[in-house]
């Protein structure tokens, strides 16, 4: 089984006081005249120039195209603005679909991540991971410790990402076998073509 790809792809001078007065009154004048100036100056300034305002950058680039990896129909589907663009096989890494629950339990999480960093592997092809634990993730992970769910010396786990089979492998796709530590797995002739369309930033779904 093989991927499913979509077709087409002035300022006014002051006025002079009079003098009356037998002893010196300008310089009690100057500072705050001086004063007077440099607050008008920062005012018009201020109206001219808003001040800058902070902005919290967003946490990943742009991408023109987001990911849904539906675990019970082993797919994972690429989207673009247009909508569906192509569907690829895949498989996980323990039988049982659930959610990931601790280190080590080798199930695929649930949620929504995205891709962070790509490199090409020895083995698989290539590797796009996730920023998986994400805050999300550390919650349920905390909440299902407090629950006694799991125990209190486990740990959330990390490095899930999207890769190929080796080389010599791509019938465990074709097969449906869960054979990986909790990562998606296409087949080998499949990662390059994914690994080249998908952008650092990538929104990618996880769902049952």
């Amino acid at each position: 089984m093989g991927p499913l790809i979509r077709p087409e792809q002035a300022r006014a001078l002051p006025t002079p006081l009079k003098m009356e007065r037998r002893y010196p009154i300008l310089p009690y004048l100057i500072l705050p005249m001086a004063l007077m100036i440099l607050a008008i100056n920062a005012f018009a300034f201020d109206k001219g120039h808003p001040k800058k305002t902070t902005h919290k950058p967003a946490p990943w680039p742009a991408s023109p195209y987001r990911i849904i990896i539906d675990k019970s129909d082993y797919e994972l589907r690429v989207y673009d603005a247009d909508g569906w663009l192509a569907t690829y096989p895949v498989v996980f890494g323990n039988r049982d679909q659930s959610d990931k629950v601790m280190e080590g339990d080798r199930r695929t999480p649930d949620g929504t991540f995205h891709v962070v960093s790509k490199k090409n592997h020895k083995e698989w092809g290539s590797f796009m991971l996730l920023d998986y634990p994400n805050d999300e993730s550390l919650q349920r992970f905390q909440e299902r410790k407090r629950g006694g769910q799991i125990p209190a010396t486990a740990k959330v786990g990390g490095g899930i990402g999207i890769h190929g089979t080796r080389p010599h492998e791509e019938y465990a796709v074709d097969k449906f076998l869960n054979w990986t530590n909790g990562c998606i797995s296409l087949k080998y002739s499949d990662i390059f073509e994914l690994y080249q369309m998908i952008p650092v930033g990538t929104e990618v779904t996880i769902q049952p």
